[in-house]
């Protein structure tokens, strides 16, 4: 089945939803235009008719097979000739192959003409089946996104590989034990203290140099750094709010318990391959892991508990004795 929350199927639709709705009077302008081109009086005077006919339009203009402006440019409510002759070979949708027949989109880019994130559509313009030219209809990203939502994030596993340099060495390197190694069982508690109790969502734990960042629900467009000095602080709690577990969350307190006691484990199972850094967001429900070897994975919470140990060190692995 195909993921219907991807960035690529999201722009997708965005650009076919637009193309839907300008297909048809773009081309009813084109053939309005096909009787009286190149005469730049009439193509004006055309185009400053059926501007309101096509949505959410914020500039029309009209030019040649050679890529120069034959036209004003014609905005909603005003007309500006300063562009006549200009030539457009360097604009990005002329990077792309042009449409001989019907109409193209082009990805979005910062317009020369106003300063503004747009995309045009062009417009072939035939008379029979001669190519004169392109009326080209601009719509800001702006208007066109101002009814518009953000889509609902759909958790899944994504594996990133990192840096091959630090792979390449990956096995001359043995695991440092750090400050917060030495008292990892206290600053897990301290942090599913802070998500149950005083409003974290989103936590992300750096092993190995002792830090941790923080998101909380009462100031979700701000992350907070606490050292390692803070974070045993037995008077940590008192540096935030107390609130309620939040309703938005999608997994429990009790599985963000046992996603700590994976990171744990993940931290001290091997000497070689360890667990560097991780986070947890209780509203999305995804843990993000960054290894030795720089490679990241980002899973769902469900899918993460899933897991075996010998999933992350292989067939061969074996629980130390005296593994934390």
């Amino acid at each position: 089945m195909t993921d219907q929350n991807t960035v690529h199927t999201r722009i997708l639709a965005k650009k076919e939803q637009l193309a839907k709705h300008i297909k048809q009077p773009l081309a009813e302008l084109a053939g309005m235009c096909s009787k009286i081109w190149p005469d730049q009086k009439k193509i004006d005077e055309i185009l400053r008719h059926e501007i309101g006919a096509i949505p959410d339009c914020s500039l029309l203009y009209a030019w040649d097979v050679g890529g120069h402006v034959i036209s004003c440019m014609i905005l909603p409510d005003s007309t500006d000739d300063s562009w006549l002759g200009k030539d457009l070979h360097e604009r990005p949708y002329l990077t792309k192959h042009l449409p001989y027949m019907g109409i193209m989109l082009s990805s979005v880019y910062r317009s020369d003409y106003d300063g503004r994130e747009c995309i045009t559509a062009l417009q072939a313009v035939n008379r029979g089946n001669e190519l004169l030219g392109f009326v080209a209809a601009d719509f800001s990203v702006n208007e066109l996104l101002r009814d518009s939502s953000l889509s609902v994030s759909v958790p899944k596993w994504n594996q990133y590989r990192g840096d091959p340099a630090i792979r390449g060495t990956l096995f001359l390197q043995e695991r440092f034990t750090s400050e917060l190694d030495e008292h990892v069982d206290e600053v897990l508690a301290r942090f599913a203290t802070l998500i149950e109790e005083h409003g974290v969502f989103h936590a992300k734990i750096h092993f190995s140099s002792g830090r941790c960042s923080i998101w909380l629900m009462d100031d979700p467009y701000s992350y907070r750094i606490l050292t390692i000095d803070e974070i045993l602080d037995p008077d940590l709690s008192l540096a935030y709010p107390w609130r309620s577990y939040t309703s938005k969350a999608t997994i429990t307190p009790d599985q963000v318990k046992e996603c700590f006691e994976q990171f744990k484990r993940l931290r001290f199972g091997d000497e070689t391959i360890y667990l560097r850094s991780s986070s947890i967001n209780i509203i999305n429900g995804m843990v993000g892991l960054t290894f030795s070897c720089d490679g990241s994975h980002y899973m769902p919470v469900k899918e993460f508990l899933e897991k075996e140990q010998a999933f992350w060190f292989g067939d061969t692995f074996e629980k130390k004795p005296d593994e934390r």
